[in-house]
């Protein structure tokens, strides 16, 4: 089996962290939930219980030396292995990538088609992402194919010929943008705003609402529950310092979390017209108000659009590959299939999973302007047909994320602190850590995975179920 390179691991895992949750969700995030008190709680959560669950997946997959399913087998100390159904973790990487390249589509559209026309108005701005959503759906169809297919060629190429080169490529490329765009915020006269936005903690803005939403981000931002983290360490160097490479994947997402949040509300804030309420929201803060924005730069606003919009794209696509890779690695060690088939029968069931998502965002995005549901009224076009399978109060995106972000990532997270925390003997823990570990640094990573990280990830899974 090919493996990563020591830094070839840091990087793959770094990329599958780093992705929209870090550029986007964060800022977004920070937006809603009063900026400095956010931001503070989100570095000691990430340092402290990000980075133990981490070295625990990190664990289980380097000692497992198999696919997700294999990794649990190989470690039960029971005869029946019944800890292989944590497992499931692979199912949550397709599920979610279905519409994370659905989204990752509308980048690229974007990137392609607006970029060079940016909207001069808030009117304009609103058309051209409406006329996406509605008018323009085989463009979002073909946004999918292009992401699925540039991710399903990277992962048929292998651990060391595709993963790890194409990070080794990207990773260093999207931190050279984000430091380019930086260094053009901080000479801006709102720069000094955004920095007091982030950084001027509050203690009174804590509250149960924003620690909880601060651990939440923590958790999805880490490619945490989706078999990401064990799939790659199970392809990782014998020796491996999971400590270092751990905080490695950490703090460099942290600090592209705080640039970008810097970058965005630098921008934001400097803006000349009101955005009003329709400049804080996810999905109108990258389509929307950023194009608006960036067009009052002139040309420089096309530069800055275009490395944006670029840096997401190589942020979405390290993610994209992620996702794919562990139910591959599961099809090509378990099923015999080769990588190569692994790779395109996965992505072409995403990209009919993907299909409903579309219709689910166009749809929901239409019904909430009341607008007539254009993308329905052809009775040979095969959303018409998606339409009849589903109903607008129930769409699949909706469905999805449900069922990833709030029940199969939280549980496959649970069950991984558990089986490591309190199946496999401590005595076994130590063998297994004793190289970057020392007995204090052990004693206080095996408290944190007994008895704090289930409590989080419990509070994170009730806190997201009944949200």
């Amino acid at each position: 089996m090919n493996t990563f390179s020591k830094l070839g691991f840091i990087l793959a895992t770094l990329g599958s962290s780093i992705g929209l949750g870090h550029i986007w969700r964060f800022p977004y995030m920070a937006g809603q939930m009063g900026g400095g008190a956010f931001v503070l709680l989100f570095l000691v959560l990430a340092l402290v219980i990000g980075a133990s669950l981490l070295i625990a997946d990190m664990i289980i997959g380097n000692r497992g030396k198999k696919d997700v399913v294999g990794c649990f087998e190989t470690l039960d100390p029971s005869p029946k292995k019944p800890w292989r159904f944590a497992g499931i973790a692979i199912i949550g990487g397709p599920l979610i990538l279905s519409f994370y390249a659905v989204i990752l589509g509308w980048i690229l559209y974007y990137f392609v088609a607006i970029s060079f026309n940016l909207p001069s108005n808030m009117f304009l701005s609103k058309w051209a992402f409406n006329e996406l959503m509605s008018e323009r759906i085989w463009c979002q169809v073909l946004g999918l194919f292009a992401c699925l297919f540039i991710t399903a060629l990277i992962v048929s190429l292998g651990i060391k010929k595709g993963i790890e080169k194409l990070n080794l490529v990207l990773m260093p490329l999207l931190f050279i943008i984000f430091i380019g765009l930086l260094i053009y915020a901080a000479f801006q006269p709102s720069f000094m705003q955004a920095v007091h936005f982030l950084f001027d903690f509050k203690y009174e803005d804590v509250n149960a609402n924003v620690f909880m939403e601060a651990l939440a981000q923590m958790f999805f931002s880490l490619s945490l529950g989706v078999g990401t983290i064990i799939t790659y360490a199970a392809v990782s160097q014998e020796k491996q310092n999971f400590l270092a490479s751990a905080l490695w994947v950490v703090i460099p997402g942290i600090i592209i979390s705080l640039v970008a949040g810097l970058i965005i509300f630098t921008f934001y804030f400097g803006y000349d017209g009101s955005l009003g309420s329709d400049g804080d929201k996810g999905i109108n803060l990258v389509f929307i108000s950023l194009p608006l924005i960036f067009s009052e730069f002139g040309a420089v606003g096309q530069i800055l659009c275009l490395a944006f919009l670029g840096a997401l794209l190589f942020a979405g696509i390290t993610s994209t590959i992620s996702l794919l890779e562990p139910s591959v690695m599961y099809l090509t060690q378990r099923r015999g299939v080769s990588r190569a088939k692994a790779s395109f029968w996965v992505s072409a069931l995403v990209f009919v999973l993907g299909l409903f998502a579309i219709h689910s965002f166009s749809s929901y995005h239409i019904q909430n302007l009341q607008t007539p549901l254009l993308i329905t009224t052809d009775k040979h076009s095969i959303f018409f047909w998606l339409n009849t399978l589903m109903q607008y109060n129930n769409p699949a995106f909706f469905w999805l994320d449900y069922l990833t972000a709030k029940i199969i990532m939280p549980l496959s997270a649970l069950a991984s602190i558990i089986f490591l925390g309190y199946v496999i003997k401590e005595d076994t823990l130590r063998g297994f850590t004793h190289g970057f570990l020392n007995p204090t640094a052990f004693g206080v990573w095996y408290f944190i995975i007994r008895y704090i990280a289930p409590l989080v990830i419990l509070a994170v899974f009730i806190f997201k179920f009944f949200e």
